[in-house]
């Protein structure tokens, strides 16, 4: 313990010198954790101006991290509730804004270029096409402990019929709005809010945004549920339907409610701007407002109708789960029925189990077809005896 008084001989006494103080612990290092996991989300879009250079001609004029946001916000937007943003429209779509950036290359290329940057945000060629990075956290004591974040950005997700949809994960919203793990009811209402006084006081370039990014929540929000439901599917069990579903859905349905009339006002108040002002610009941003306001309100009522389904959802699922039929046959546990048991007997006694396991395992083989000509050779060829390669000895005598 530091000391800092008279010693024993009369002098003063030195303080000891302290060593480093610990690092912050968990609660004071959770806003740069959370830096962090957002700087992380990035990275997958900076990097794509980094690889550009590898690929097989001069792609150097391209902002390909510009491509990439735009394809976010793309399959965003147009995907729905049930379904995803399908793969060659956006495509197709992002081709104006390649072909902007290199108005003399070739079509082909742009359209390369826009599939490149889709599939690197899918992730292809990766395990499970997913982004991995390590950020640094303090524990309780101080030390240093490094952590893993795994994320998506687009997903692809089975549709109808075996189709593939894209679906952009909410990593990926919080990259376009700039935000990480926000509470999407009071990001909501903080946006709408903005986007009110923003209309009110006839700011309406700010309002637009405002409102983009108001849609990009209730895209999360309807997400959220979507996942939900999807987990219920699988497994009923899997999800908390005592306490934490059921308050997620009653504050969805306030939520839905209260949103509802906000941007009915809004539309209002929109409506009489576009139709009051004398400036071309002013016409144009009211009216582009006035159609991503009803896109709002659409996807807040296609969420509040999915919202009431889920109740009947739960029962209907928790019916057949319960009742359902069992297998007829049980599955082969590897792990716990054959590895964790030999792992601990010597090689001479768990050789047994496993010689029998892969006998049996392998399943019958299927013999080598042989050609009639082998066939023949083979029958017509005399047998080989070790007198027929005896070397001939001489003659004694």
């Amino acid at each position: 313990m530091q000391r800092d008084f008279a010693c024993l001989h009369g002098k003063r006494c030195a303080p000891a010198q302290r060593g480093p103080r610990p690092a912050p612990g968990p609660a004071a290092d959770e806003g740069l954790s959370r830096r962090l996991r957002a700087l992380a989300c990035t990275a997958p879009l900076h990097d794509l101006d980094v690889r550009k250079a590898n690929l097989a001609g001069e792609y150097t004029v391209y902002a390909m991290a510009e491509v990439a946001l735009a394809a976010i916000d793309l399959v965003t937007l147009n995907m729905d509730f049930d379904t995803g943003a399908d793969h060659d429209q956006i495509v197709a779509r992002l081709l104006p804004r390649v072909a902007a950036q290199a108005p003399r290359r070739p079509v082909a290329e742009h359209e390369r270029v826009a599939r490149w940057v889709l599939e690197n945000l899918i992730n292809v060629g990766s395990v499970d096409r997913g982004f991995r990075a390590v950020y640094g956290t303090f524990g309780p004591d101080g030390t240093y402990v490094r952590r893993d974040y795994d994320f998506k950005l687009i997903e692809e997700v089975p549709g109808y019929g075996g189709s593939v949809y894209l679906r952009a994960t909410d990593e990926a919203v919080n990259v376009l709005v700039g935000a990480l793990d926000t509470d999407v009811t009071s990001a909501q209402i903080a946006a709408e809010v903005k986007l009110e006084v923003l209309i009110s006081r006839g700011r309406l370039a700010d309002a637009q945004l405002a409102a983009e990014q108001a849609r990009y929540r209730t895209v999360q929000y309807a997400e959220t549920l979507r996942k939900t439901l999807d987990a219920t599917r699988r497994n009923v069990r899997a999800v908390d339907w005592l306490n934490a579903v059921p308050d997620m859905i009653a504050e969805a349905l306030d939520h839905v409610a209260d949103r509802y009339r906000h941007e009915n006002a809004i539309l209002t108040n929109i409506r009489k701007a576009r139709d009051e002002a004398e400036e071309p610009e002013h016409k144009r941003r009211a009216a582009e407002l006035v159609d991503i306001v009803k896109d709002c309100i659409r996807r807040h009522t296609q969420l509040q109708s999915r919202l009431l389904e889920a109740g009947p959802l739960f029962r209907a699922e928790q019916d057949r789960q319960a009742f359902a039929t069992p297998a007829a046959r049980t599955g082969l546990d590897l792990y716990g029925q054959l590895l964790a048991p030999l792992l601990p007997l010597p090689v001479e006694q768990a050789i047994r189990a496993t010689d029998a396991f892969f006998a049996h395992g392998t399943g019958l083989r299927t013999p080598t077809s042989v050609r009639v000509g082998d066939l023949v050779d083979m029958l017509l060829t005399p047998p080989w005896s070790a007198s027929t390669w005896a070397p001939r000895c001489p003659n004694p005598t």
